[in-house]
């Protein structure tokens, strides 16, 4: 099982998506919400408003979203782990060009990282 103790700050990055259930505008449709975590100090460095009619972001979303989480220390993380049951050929395609190792893990073993920002966002976006 995972768990931020075995990672220094920076080492690797989550990424996830932030909610529950899409998003619901009334004048730009629904959404979801992916985000990048530092897996080391829980950390969100970034995040995105996908449609939620697109099964994952795109490739130019993904390189905005690596570009300001990379801003944080002007550096990439060496491993960048994804759940299985998270859509992620554009990111992991982008990660893997900038020489990040990709981990495509189940997400119950994310879940101590990546819980309680999910119960956060929920708390406050409903």
């Amino acid at each position: 099982m995972l768990h931020p103790t075995q990672f220094q700050v920076n080492e690797a990055w989550i990424a996830f998506q932030l909610n529950d259930a899409p998003i619901c505008t009334d004048a730009d449709g629904d959404f979801n919400c992916i985000a990048l975590m530092d897996a080391a100090s829980c950390f969100i460095l970034t995040s995105a408003l996908v449609p939620a009619n697109e099964p994952e972001p795109s490739k130019m979303e993904v390189r905005r979203l690596l570009k300001q989480a990379r801003a944080h220390k002007q550096e990439m993380p060496k491993t960048l782990f994804v759940s299985t049951k998270q859509p992620a050929n554009n990111l992991a395609l982008e990660a893997k060009r900038q020489k990040v190792i990709v981990v495509r893990v189940p997400e119950d073993q994310l879940l101590l990282f990546i819980g309680e920002a999910r119960e956060g966002f929920k708390e406050r976006f409903g």
